[in-house]
């Protein structure tokens, strides 16, 4: 069973609307990448040109903030469930 991936609305123009994408991967970094071969595009918007996440988003595995884990080395592993969620600011 793969990595479950929800895509937020805004990213959701690369990948053909859907807000689900089911990828193979063992690593956060990993899925990153082999969201960038599925959804061309994506990448750019998810990381900065360093390849580090953006500063406004949020990465989650299975509700657990990447920050608090091992960042992009964070492990995954079949049924895992990745959230990418804009920050909101405002008040």
């Amino acid at each position: 069973m793969p990595v479950k991936v929800l895509i937020p609305t805004p990213l959701q123009k690369f990948t053909n609307d859907q807000a689900t994408i089911e990828c193979t991967a063992t690593t956060v970094g990993d899925l990153i990448n082999s969201l960038e071969q599925n959804c061309p595009g994506i990448k750019a918007r998810l990381c900065d040109e360093d390849g580090k996440p953006r500063r406004f988003l949020n990465f989650y595995v299975n509700s657990e903030d990447i920050r608090f884990l091992e960042g992009v080395e964070t492990s995954l592993a079949d049924g895992d469930e990745v959230s990418i969620v804009p920050a909101v600011a405002g008040g």
